[in-house]
């Protein structure tokens, strides 16, 4: 394939940056780093209150359909079906026009169903990559009530995908509970160069972070009802994101007098997110369930401690006795015992930061972008 100028691949998204989550974060990370005089990209999202709705970079176009996108970090039922709609017409459209060799869809609802009509009607081959939210049950407290309505109209999207791919042993095996298909794992990866250049250091006072939607499976108010049990120690906590349970957590932090102690940011730039990453020292995050979570992948680069709740592919990032620990999300005085070990001693804390580092590697992006290239040669190749 990499001999063949020019191969223009579709991605359809209603996920990009700047709105959704890790996700879309996800999908940035790799049309950017896949983008080349051999491949190059369009990717279709949704638009979102004044974004442009057409921006061209070398190798790499975004468009941004309007479809009844009212917040920038979560999409409704609304929302999705007219994303379907919309990008199903415009997806038969550039096949028509632009020519794409290859429909890459990503979350099987909703791209997944319009990229699938499109290559059905068009015989264009597409692969499917989920992220864990998309597949039933894998948000419950956000989706269980859709897929009753819509799973029976869902089958299509995955037996047709040429290829699908799951980003984490979680995800692949609740999907396969509802779709019987071959699915391969290929793991979210981050570009560790972003926080390398700085040397491991710690923070006076220590800094603990969250980042993430302020929901109910991110079980953000879980971090102050945490930390209020260390009064007694140094320590601030900076809790990156927005979300149903913002005046929720504000009560809570008032409640257990953490004013000074917390600082909450709303949705941040990713910069100015990878600058508080390198000047933390502790991740944690307390979630009631994840797939693998990019904030994880983060901290593991920014060399962060991890202490994360014993879900999804989090076991994958901190591993107990090296750069971190796993508790039920639910076990509030085990986090709260993990926080005090690691402030009250600054060699294990360090020594756990440095691990972090090194167990980052076999998450870089250069390893997930070349297996991409494999599974776009091996379609293709078909």
């Amino acid at each position: 394939m990499d001999h063949h100028p020019a191969r223009k691949i579709l991605v359809v998204s209603h996920e990009y940056p700047p709105i959704g989550g890790g996700g879309g974060r996800v999908i940035q990370d790799l049309c950017e780093g896949l983008a080349s005089e051999n491949l190059t990209f369009y990717i279709l999202t949704a638009h979102y209150a004044d974004l442009s709705q057409i921006e061209t970079h070398e190798f790499l176009t975004i468009e941004r359909l309007r479809s009844c996108r009212k917040e920038a970090f979560r999409a409704s039922l609304t929302a999705m079906v007219c994303f379907v709609w919309k990008s199903f017409w415009r997806t038969l459209r550039l096949i028509h026009t632009w020519n794409p060799v290859l429909i890459h869809a990503h979350f099987a609802v909703p791209g997944g169903a319009s990229a699938a009509l499109a290559a059905m009607i068009t015989r264009t081959p597409y692969i499917l990559t989920i992220h864990g939210g998309d597949v039933p049950g894998g948000a419950p407290e956000k989706t269980d009530r859709w897929f009753r309505i819509i799973k029976p109209f869902t089958g299509f999207i995955w037996k047709r995908a040429n290829k699908v791919i799951a980003v984490s042993e979680v995800s692949k095996q609740l999907a396969l509970k509802h779709y019987p298909v071959e699915i391969e794992i290929i793991p979210n990866g981050i570009d560790r160069h972003v926080f390398q250049n700085d040397p491991a250091k710690l923070q006076t006072p220590p800094h603990i972070l969250f980042v993430g939607r302020f929901s109910p499976e991110k079980n953000a108010i879980a971090v102050p009802d945490i930390l209020k049990n260390l009064l007694d120690l140094d320590w601030k906590c900076t809790m990156i994101g927005d979300g149903p349970h913002w005046s929720l957590l504000e009560q809570r932090i008032k409640q257990f007098n953490l004013d000074e102690r917390f600082n909450l940011t709303g949705w941040l730039p990713q910069d100015s997110v990878n600058s508080l990453l390198s000047n933390a020292d502790i991740l944690m995050m307390p979630s009631l369930r994840e797939s693998m979570p990019m904030a994880g992948l983060q901290a593991l680069a920014a060399g962060n401690a991890l202490i994360l709740s014993n879900v999804g592919a989090c076991p994958e990032m901190a591993v107990p006795g090296r750069n971190g620990f796993l508790f039920d999300p639910l076990d509030i005085e085990g986090f709260a015992q993990a926080v005090r070990e690691l402030l009250c001693d600054p060699d294990k804390l360090m020594e756990y930061k440095v691990h972090s580092r090194y167990i980052s590697k076999k998450f870089d992006i250069g390893l997930v972008l070349e297996k991409y290239r494999a599974i776009y040669r091996e379609v293709l190749s078909k």
